[in-house]
């Protein structure tokens, strides 16, 4: 069993990407691991000042939700991030969090995989590739970890648009093989 935590960075409740992460949820429980869900609306997630106290201290100085969820991310075996793709990048709450994180960097960590789920309007391959590119400068810190999976649904732009895509039980198989 696997401690899992997957982070869904879109601020739209019910967005396509929050979709893809409830389903890759549900298939890493049905594989009886233990998931976490943790959705990006309503945090409190402030922009990192570059102080760098972080280092030292091993906690972010700005209090506000950031400090919680690491202390989650510190603690699982795998990450999971779910975000929309905006003007061919990830979210920015999704980018403001991971600078923010930049406090984990001296610590212990579990995770080894780290998984990103994307969605977007556009459908041609390389829409998801500057988050891809994002994410693994971040997982390129953490030298025991890898990126063990991408999955990218294009062409839903809408609200719940994804329904019935076939992604979505792609999505499904990738949480039961984690």
């Amino acid at each position: 069993m696997k401690k899992v935590i997957v982070i869904s960075t879109s601020l739209r409740r019910g967005s396509n990407s929050d979709m893809l992460a409830d389903k890759f949820v549900e298939g890493a429980k049905s594989a009886g691991n233990e998931v976490e869900k943790i959705t990006l609306v309503g945090k409190d997630i402030q922009f990192c000042k570059g102080c760098l106290a972080c280092q030292k201290l091993g906690r972010c100085v700005i209090n506000d939700d950031v400090n919680d969820i690491m202390a989650k991310v510190l603690e699982s075996d795998v990450v999971v991030w779910a975000t929309p793709i905006y003007y061919y990048e990830m979210s920015g709450q999704m980018k403001t969090l991971i600078d923010r994180m930049n406090a984990m960097y001296p610590l212990d960590y579990k995770f080894r995989d780290v998984y990103l789920l994307t969605t977007a309007a556009e459908d041609e391959e390389f829409v998801p590739k500057r988050a891809e590119a994002g994410l693994t400068g971040w997982i390129d810190c953490y030298e025991k970890s890898r990126l063990a999976g991408t999955l990218f649904c294009g062409g839903v732009n809408d609200a719940r648009e994804i329904e019935g895509n076939a992604k979505l039980q792609e999505a499904f198989e990738m949480g039961k093989n984690v």
